[in-house]
Parts: structure tokens; sequence; C-alpha cells
């Protein structure tokens, strides 16, 4: 409307002179002031105002209002799937230097103290053995199970310390003890984490290209998508991976493991095997119910947690998310797709496992810094970095998006290197 003034008075605009944006994430510009008049004024009585102080009128942005808003909103549209314009050493720079220490004696205090509490739980159990305590025990125990894997999981990064040695019989300790292998499961962990958000090539829960997916048999597909199965997994997965993988974590011949890795596979399942002929011999000493009641229960509660967490850290955002495959992938933007969660009372129990984006690109941070790391990490991430929701004592709000995730998130593409999921309509009008 103003350039129709301006050109009915033979007046031209003067030319565009602004700065060129950056793309720097280091970058701050300055807004743009927008100048827009009421809408009740038409053209002429616009002239008729802006007569009086023409020379400031002119020395307005006019480009600004030309702007069509459609074009003002694609520029402020965000690509969750475009290359960042910072790297690696660039959110490792904004990362303070004493979050990188591994502190051995910090970590075994936090050994001693989820060990206390197990034993602590069991013994109140097991002393009152009341119905009315069982259900609280469960859930509680189940959590500290998973509070001691998630010590387990920091053994397996080296996060734990800098002693490779203290790591292995730290790990195997914790991790026997809930009946996972832990050199077995630390190895296929390694492949996740080298090929987060690679179709193909990552190792768990990583989705399913659509040919593979249209092969499988209408149990699998129920097993895999309706709750509350998909969070009874776990174990599953480590006799027989996911489908479309081969393998065991208990063979050392599995094609999850280099040759030079197959005595430590050994270790890790001999170390199961004597875990669960302790169980064994324990149902014969309190009896399979009491047994049941102190250890069975919790244990899959414990899965429960793994497969609940692990799922969320990838999937479940009210935007899709992208998968990538061939030179379309990278460490950084497969690791800029995993998600931060927010679990209430639950995360200093569980460790800060939830800041997971860090722990992806960099897992050699302990967790107690994790914290820390990724509030200085945010001003480089920008957009790549998901805020998540604020949970209430219990993350009961994240069950919405599990539930969503497990309606919507079937499978992807099988052409293209940048992928997002789809809906199969078979499974997305199915009660989960």
């Amino acid at each position: 409307m103003v350039s129709c003034v301006l050109s009915k008075c033979g007046i031209r605009p003067l030319p565009r002179f602004y700065p060129k944006p950056t793309n720097s994430f280091a970058s701050n510009p300055s807004p743009t002031l927008k100048l827009n008049p009421p809408s009740s004024l038409n053209s002429r009585s616009v002239f008729l105002a802006r007569t009086r102080n023409w020379a400031l009128n002119v020395a307005t942005p006019l480009t600004t209002l030309e702007t069509p808003p459609e074009e003002e909103e694609d520029a402020s549209r965000f690509d969750p799937g475009a290359p960042p314009p910072f790297n690696l050493a660039d959110i490792r720079a904004a990362i303070p230097k004493h979050c990188w220490v591994k502190n051995p004696w910090k970590s075994m205090s936090y050994v001693v103290r989820d060990v206390a509490i197990v034993f602590g739980l069991a013994a109140v159990a097991a002393y009152f053995n009341s119905w009315l305590l069982w259900p609280l025990y469960w859930f509680a125990q189940g959590t500290m199970f998973w509070a001691l894997f998630v010590l387990g999981h920091d053994c397996g990064h080296g996060s734990f310390s800098n002693d490779p040695r203290l790591n292995s019989v730290a790990g195997h300790l914790l991790h026997s003890s809930i009946l996972v292998p832990y050199h077995g499961w630390r190895i296929s962990h390694r492949t996740h984490h080298q090929n987060h958000g690679h179709v193909e090539n990552d190792e768990s829960w990583h989705p399913l290209p659509e040919s593979l997916y249209k092969k499988l048999e209408k149990t699998t597909l129920n097993f895999r998508f309706t709750l509350p199965f998909p969070m009874l997994a776990y174990p599953f997965y480590l006799w027989g991976r996911s489908p479309g993988k081969n393998g065991s974590h208990f063979d050392p011949d599995s094609d999850l493991f280099l040759p030079k890795e197959k005595k430590d596979v050994v270790t890790s399942t001999a170390c199961w095997t004597a875990m669960a002929a302790l169980l064994v011999c324990l149902n014969f000493v309190m009896g399979p119910i009491q047994m049941l009641k102190l250890y069975g229960i919790p244990y899959w509660i414990f899965v429960m947690w793994l497969d609940f967490v692990t799922y969320l850290h990838h999937h479940g955002h009210e935007d899709k998310l992208p998968w990538y495959r061939g030179k379309e992938w990278s460490y950084l933007r497969g690791g800029l797709t995993t998600l931060d969660r927010d679990y209430g009372w639950i995360n200093n129990i569980h460790h800060d496992i939830g800041t997971h984006v860090i722990h992806h690109l960099f897992p050699q941070i302990p967790h107690y810094h994790l914290v820390e790391a990724t509030e200085a990490a945010k001003p480089v991430l920008g957009k790549y970095y998901r805020e998540p929701k604020n949970s209430g004592p219990l993350p009961l709000h994240l069950l919405g998006s599990l539930i969503k995730s497990m309606k919507q998130d079937h499978f992807v593409s099988d052409t293209g290197d940048v992928v997002y999921y789809e809906a199969d309509p078979k499974l997305s009008g199915q009660r989960t």
C-alpha cells in the first residue's frame, strides 16, 4: 500500500540497506521494528497523515510492510532434519571443563547408597509381609533395580571412573544382580550410541522400514505396538535382538561382537548364569512365592522402567523427528534427534538419565554433571534442543506421549535419506 502511495506521488522508495542475517548460533540479531497502520485507515488517509513528517516516514523499513505473512512464517519455521549450524566442537567448548571430570569415590557413593536402599526395602517388606505394603515395595524396589542398571550403564560408558578394571567389576556386580549380561549389553549399547538416529544401523528402538514392517506377522506387530507388551520387551531383546536383526547378547559368536570381544561376552554370560543359579537356590530356601514377591515382580517393574525410559528418549515428541540414512546421517545429527525427559521425583533416583541429549553426544560425562552440562550447551543447541515438559512428582504425563507414539510411529519409508515415522491405519485406530 505504501509503495502505491509513493509511486503516485512520484517518489521512489529508498534502496534496501539491511545487513544480511547470519546463521551463526552465536549471533544475537537485533529485532526489527514493524509499523503496521490501523486496518481502518484507507490509502488516502495514511498518505495525508504522513505528509507533515514525510522524511521520517520514508526512513522506516518499507519492506517489512510488504512481506507477506506466509513468507514470514516460512522463514521462522524450523526444520529438525536440516544440518545444524554448529558442530560437536562448538558444543564441547560450551561445557565447563569440570563436567568432564570423573570421581570414582562419588560414583561408588551412589552404588553404596542404592545397594543399601535395595537391601533395606527387601528387609522391611519381608519383616512386615503385608499385602498392604507389597505393592508399594514392588514399585519402589523395581525403581531401585532400574537405578542400579543406570549406574552399571555408567560403567559401560567409562563415565563411572577412569579405571577400566573398576568399571568392569562394578558393572558386572550391578548388572548381574538384575540379570543383565554386562559386556554383552555394553557392546550392543556402544553400537547404539555410535549409530543413533540411523534407520538400519541403530541397535535399540530403531524404526522398521516399510518393507520389513509389512512382512511381520500380526502377532509380532501386536507385541511391538500394543501396550503393555512393548514395555516387557527387554529380556527378549537380550536373547534375540530386534526384528530384522540376528544374534544374542549371551552368544560370543553373535554378529553383535568382534572376535576379540568373545572372552568378555563369555565372562558376562557366566556371571549372569551364576546370578540365575543363586536365585534358583533362594527359591528352595525361601519358597517361590516369597521370591516372586521379593525379586520377581520388582524385576519386571525394572524392565518396564527400562523400556519406558529408553523408548521415550527416541520417540513420542509432539513434532515428528527425523531418522537418517546414507550421507545424510552423521553422529551429530543422529544424536540431536534424542530427547530429554523430566521424571519428577525419579530424576534423582535414576541418576538424571532423563538428561539424554548431552549424554548421547558425550557419553563419557558422569551422570552427576549432565544437568549442568546440558544447561551450558543449550545456547549452542538452540532449537535443536527440545525442552522437556515439566513433570509432577511422578512422570504420569509421559504415559500420554507413550500411547500416542505407539498409535502413530510404526514404520519409515524404504527410500530417502531423511525419513519420518508413518502410521499404519490398521493399527492407528487400535486401542492400546
